[in-house]
């Protein structure tokens, strides 16, 4: 049993403060896990919108959640959307005496729905699966190829893992999509997913991919920000520095968990990643997952020019701009363009985050700090 301490903490100091907190994040990433916690499934507070007894308790929502005292769980809420009016009115009584942990596996008309009707009487979390940071500080090679979902990296074998990711993915395209109102064919959607794998650490271009499927740009569009709604693809936006340089102004593409970014690419062992020509980008994502979840920054950015410059991930955080870059090398050297970027940007420091055990110094202001590291003394 893993306790996912950091993640408790943060939901009891939300909870201190709103009446209403919403936990957001993938399928299976251990949401239900945590409101358990809090609040045994058998309590009359719990509410799982999968379950048709609680669907049928919720018929008259109103009267049913009015006379609760305590705190209420509502578990998978993108299925009743039309809660969140309900929530409101509740939040604005004095007298009421509850407080609601709402777990959802968000699309974006479900977060834009509850930011519009629950503003300013909400407060977020995002959850994602298992850190490094939460796992202990391991040796990576496990996580970063069977992924953070928690039963895809405990399965008792490769091959156990495998499965459970396939069938993850079959399953959020052939029902949980479809239940959030998708329209779009899951064939569709897989064969988009599975190049967009090809893509994995490039600038978006959605010209390529549309021409591929035969459909329109706009359409290519639409299919990324689908999977970004389900967390399954980050699309990490370029930072516009005044400069004198041609900057790059399109995304890069990213699968979030390496894990389903393996299972898309036909990675099942340690040898298919050693050989797979994707390896570096598949590092870099997974660093730059892990460099977020641990840092937690303000704003996150990658920045690159058509000269060829370029750093894989710029932060700002406390009105500090850092940045970093993900080298799977034993000795990160100093690069031009970490010269580059530290003039052009004026970064305070550049962290080149590399799968050693040492920290030290590349250059001034450059450290190579290991990806373990990150999590004990950061940036």
């Amino acid at each position: 049993m893993i306790i996912r301490s950091a993640q408790i903490e943060a939901i009891q100091a939300a909870l201190s403060r709103s009446r209403i907190v919403t936990l957001i994040g993938p399928r299976q990433c251990g949401k239900t896990t945590l409101a358990r916690f809090f609040l045994s499934e058998e309590s009359a507070n719990y509410f799982d919108l999968e379950d048709p007894v609680s669907l049928a308790r919720l018929a008259e929502p109103m009267t049913a959640l009015g006379v609760l005292k305590g705190l209420v769980v509502i578990d998978e809420v993108q299925r009743r959307p039309d809660l969140f009016s309900v929530l409101r009115v509740l939040a604005d009584r004095k007298k009421f005496e509850g407080r609601f942990l709402i777990l959802g596996s968000a699309s974006g008309d479900l977060l834009r729905q509850s930011s519009e009707t629950l503003a300013g009487r909400m407060e977020t979390l995002t959850l994602r699966g298992f850190s490094l940071g939460e796992l202990g500080n391991p040796s990576p090679e496990r996580h970063w190829l069977r992924g953070g979902f928690p039963l895809s990296y405990l399965a008792a074998s490769e091959a156990g893992s495998t499965a459970w990711r396939k069938n993850f993915i079959q399953t959020l395209l052939e029902r949980d999509l479809p239940q959030w109102g998708v329209r779009t064919p899951s064939a569709a959607l897989w064969r988009f997913w599975s190049m967009l794998a090809h893509y994995h650490g490039q600038v978006w271009n959605a010209a390529e991919p549309a021409r591929a499927l035969g459909v329109s740009e706009s359409t290519t569009r639409r299919y990324l920000d689908l999977l970004t709604d389900a967390f399954m693809v980050r699309q990490l936006q370029p930072w516009h520095a005044n400069v004198r340089k041609r900057q790059v102004k399109a995304p890069k593409i990213y699968v979030r968990d390496s894990g389903l970014l393996h299972q898309l690419l036909g990675i099942r062992t340690d040898r298919d990643l050693m050989t797979h020509p994707k390896i570096g980008a598949s590092w870099e994502g997974y660093v730059i997952e892990e460099v977020l979840a641990a840092v937690q920054p303000d704003e996150a950015y990658f920045w690159a020019t058509h000269q060829g410059a370029e750093i894989d991930l710029v932060l700002r955080k406390n009105g500090r701009m850092f940045g970093v870059e993900c080298k799977r090398t034993d000795a990160p050297r100093m690069t031009p363009s970490m010269r580059i970027a530290l003039d052009d940007l004026q970064l305070e420091s550049i962290a080149v985050a590399y799968p050693g055990t040492k920290r030290f110094s590349i250059a001034p202001s450059v450290e190579a700090v290991p990806l373990h590291d990150v999590w004990q003394n950061g940036i």
